[in-house]
């Protein structure tokens, strides 16, 4: 990882053993994290979570968010529904690295139960250290901003 950067994450009772362990990387790596809970195994709602990361990445409080529930999936959906806000749900680094590099990624969301710790930890080396590659990918993500913002 790079630059220090500011880091929001939040999980859901599904992800928050993983999103704790990448807090602590983060901050052992000199990052600032903002986390936005969970706290705890509780059953929560993942949208809530969501929307408080994207929040913070859209008012440039943060500069990426990552976010972990158990697949990842509902967390990318719940992300993806946020204006400007362009989220990658990442299995593996090669994907990681695309996702910022192509789609310039402001947010990466993990599937707890799809991927180990080590896998995780990788990606979200990748993420971080990966610039957004503009050019040809600049004009697709023109027509995205077109989309998202024609939306009621």
């Amino acid at each position: 990882m790079t630059r220090s950067l500011t880091v929001a994450l939040g999980a859901d009772h599904g992800g928050v053993t993983l999103k704790n362990r990448l807090a602590a990387v983060l901050i052992e790596a000199g990052h600032e994290v903002q986390d936005y809970g969970t706290d705890g195994p509780a059953s929560v709602d993942y949208p809530d979570f969501a929307q408080a990361v994207c929040g913070a990445v859209t008012e440039k409080r943060a500069d990426f968010g990552i976010l972990v529930c158990g697949t990842g999936i509902g967390m990318s959906i719940a992300a993806n529904r946020h204006a400007g806000i362009r989220c990658g749900l990442v299995h593996d680094v090669t994907t990681a690295r695309l996702t910022r590099a192509h789609n310039d990624a402001n947010v990466l969301a993990l599937g707890a139960r799809i991927i180990g710790e080590e896998v995780a930890l990788d990606i979200l080396g990748a993420f971080l250290s990966t610039p957004y590659e503009g050019g040809r990918h600049q004009r697709r993500l023109d027509k995205l901003n077109q989309t998202t913002e024609s939306t009621p």
